[in-house]
């Protein structure tokens, strides 16, 4: 791994409720990897940094929004392999950048600003051409890592999960996480998806071109409806629940991945979604740096 993996815990939670139901709640603590830049993020740029270091390229230019966990991940990666970094951002330049834009500008990253419109075709092979002719030593990552290659790096983090486990939670955005965990289940280990998207009706599509498999209902369960207004979106009992994770727990979330994911997994606890005995590892895929955009005291931590 060429990223720092030495930080990284596995806690076990106690709580009446598990006692109660008879099952183990464990959190994969990938958001110690570093203190601000951290999670999922950096194992699924994995491939790409090393692709970008074997090819001599003098670096990566991405996508992403304005508070995107991946860009941060992007130029704090980059700067530690010794590459630069660029981003294609979606929508105009903002008066005031976002937290996460500063950390990235920290971090060496040049940032291009366009239209949403034009954003939302950069898939389309006339902007990649261009792009690839604007940037013709650069290693060119898709947002969010959605790729065999961000799997593939995605992958690497069950090498981190005991092989007794039977379940491992993970948030979902572009679902190239949930597909490198499911390229590297072992036994009877299920995966469990909790979308962070409204209407996120195509992950079935998205899991079969990233991991060119398909997968079987027993191996993947999506929990839906615990998006708590869509991507990035908040509400007070989102808010609420993640400072009871904090004070019962000493668990700190974001509200973008981790907060939705665990409360979605403590509602399933209580609805007996689980098997007594089983083992639950939940994956914090770090990201924390974006709470800064909350309200001053909306958070205990």
């Amino acid at each position: 791994m060429l990223l720092p993996c030495a930080n990284i815990t596995t806690e076990t939670l106690t709580d009446d409720l598990f006692d109660l139901k008879q099952v183990s709640i464990s959190i994969l603590r990938l958001d110690k990897i570093d203190p601000v830049v951290s999670g999922n993020k950096l194992f699924k740029l994995h491939y790409f940094l090393e692709e970008a270091i074997r090819t001599s390229a003098e670096g990566i230019v991405t996508f992403g929004g304005a508070y995107s966990n991946h860009l941060v991940a992007t130029a704090f990666a980059c700067k530690q392999a010794g590459l630069k970094s660029s981003a294609i951002v979606r929508g105009e330049r903002p008066a005031a950048l976002s937290h996460t834009l500063i950390e990235c500008l920290n971090y060496g990253m040049q940032l291009k600003f366009i239209s949403r419109q034009e954003y939302h075709n950069k898939e389309q092979p006339f902007f990649l051409e261009t792009l690839h002719q604007q940037n013709k030593n650069y290693i060119i990552v898709p947002e969010g890592g959605y790729h065999p290659k961000g799997a593939a790096g995605a992958a690497i983090i069950m090498d981190l999960i005991d092989d007794e486990v039977s379940h491992i939670c993970c948030a979902v955005g572009t679902a190239t996480t949930i597909a490198g965990l499911l390229l590297s289940l072992k036994g009877s280990q299920q995966v469990i998806g909790v979308p962070v998207l409204k209407n996120m009706h195509d992950l079935q599509e998205r899991i079969t071109f990233l991991t060119k498999k398909q997968f079987s209902n027993d191996q993947l369960k999506i929990v839906s409806d615990y998006h708590f207004g869509g991507y990035a979106k908040k509400t007070p009992p989102l808010i609420d629940g993640m400072n009871m994770l904090y004070e019962k727990h000493r668990l700190p979330t974001d509200f973008v991945y981790t907060g939705k994911m665990m409360l979605a997994i403590m509602d399933c606890i209580k609805k007996d979604f689980f098997p007594k005995r089983s083992k639950v590892v939940c994956i914090h895929t770090g990201g924390l740096q974006g709470n800064l955009s909350l309200t001053s005291g909306a958070l205990v931590f």
